[in-house]
């Protein structure tokens, strides 16, 4: 063999191992860190700009009960897992999407045999109730002992069951 293929064999060799060296690296800093989600700004700003504009045609009380920042009075305010091993966990509710699923990049990473990678995802309507939607999950999503077929409104207080896991819409 040349000392030129030696030479390129050892400079790819190297180059492999470097390159393990900084995956391995970056999948340590993503499960201390956790990974970054970035939000798609251009749906976002279409989306807002309609929102913003019934806000303003809407007369003032129904302007501080929409999504203009302000809570309903009697509305939850956090989503409290009550079962399982994410058991106190609380996530405060400020009009945006919740997923759940053992995805890690799911607002609440479930570490369950019976959930689905993107299980269900909770989110609020233009009304100020939530909503709870199964996302096609295999072992489904209960509210209150029902299994979910269509998103529906999720009373205060009521168990949502996802596997092992239960939570709840709380003040």
């Amino acid at each position: 063999m040349s000392e030129l293929t030696l030479t390129v064999m050892r400079l790819g060799f190297l180059a492999v191992l470097w390159l393990f060296v900084i995956v391995a690296v970056q999948v340590i800093r993503s499960d201390l860190f956790g990974t970054r989600v970035t939000q798609r700004g251009a749906r976002r700003t279409a989306e807002a700009r309609p929102q913003q504009q019934r806000q303003q045609a809407a007369p003032p009380q129904q302007r501080a009960q929409g999504g203009s920042g302000r809570q309903r009075r009697g509305a939850p305010t956090k989503l409290v897992v009550s079962e399982g091993s994410l058991t106190g966990t609380t996530v405060a509710l400020q009009g945006q999407t919740i997923s759940l699923g053992r995805a890690h990049d799911s607002t609440i990473v479930l570490d369950d045999d019976y959930a689905s990678s993107r299980h269900a995802r909770i989110y609020p309507d233009h009304d100020g109730k939530w909503i709870v939607e199964d996302l096609g999950s295999t072992n489904g999503t209960y509210l209150d002992r029902t299994r979910l077929t269509t998103p529906t409104p999720i009373p205060l207080g009521a168990p949502i069951r996802i596997g092992k896991t239960v939570i709840e819409l709380r003040k």
